[in-house]
């Protein structure tokens, strides 16, 4: 009798599951649209350590606790670093660029990045650092710019300001609305 009873047990047991297996018919699409509609991402990677190659020399180091991947954003996907980012750029000749911030948001179509809150860019080479609110990064073109508040600082000079503009690596610069002690060079 007891053997009836746990066969019976069994097969129900496998006819639920299949049933649910079978029930289950979201496309991959559907699931995308679903995350889509609720504002939620399609993925999420933890203690992030990317390191990008070219021409197997390091360029590009990355790290960030926390990245959300949005890709599945019709119109504007993007990846989001709410709990900050810090990278670190690498010239063919050695030279460095570390840019960070508190947050930040990469969209993927334009490759343009918001980087927000205790933002700061140093060129280790010329000794050229910002600080910032809040600054957007063209990758295409390999340019900052920012609206906010700034300082920035070089090896002769400390510029306040408002609205700034610079090459990736802190180069060639300009200031929109600035004040402090500048040395002009005859």
């Amino acid at each position: 009798m007891t053997k009836s009873i746990v066969h019976n047990i069994t097969n129900i047991a496998i006819v639920f599951s299949i049933a649910m297996f079978f029930s289950c018919t979201n496309s991959a699409k559907e699931v995308r649209d679903f995350l889509a509609d609720k504002n939620l991402p399609i993925g999420e990677a933890i203690d992030i350590n990317l390191k990008h190659t070219d021409s197997g020399r390091v360029d590009i180091k990355m790290k960030a606790p926390l990245m959300l991947d949005f890709a599945n954003r019709e119109n504007h996907p993007y990846s989001e670093f709410p709990k900050g980012i810090f990278i670190t750029t690498i010239e063919k000749n050695g030279d460095s660029t570390t840019i960070q911030g508190d947050y930040a948001k990469t969209y993927s179509k334009t490759s343009v990045s918001e980087i927000k809150g205790n933002v700061e860019i140093i060129n280790y080479t010329k000794k050229n650092k910002l600080e910032t609110t809040e600054i957007f990064w063209d990758q295409k073109t390999h340019y900052f710019f920012t609206e906010k508040r700034f300082v920035f600082y070089t090896l002769t000079d400390t510029i306040y300001g408002t609205g700034f503009e610079a090459s990736e690596d802190l180069d060639v610069w300009w200031v929109k609305n600035q004040s402090g002690v500048i040395e002009i060079k005859d």
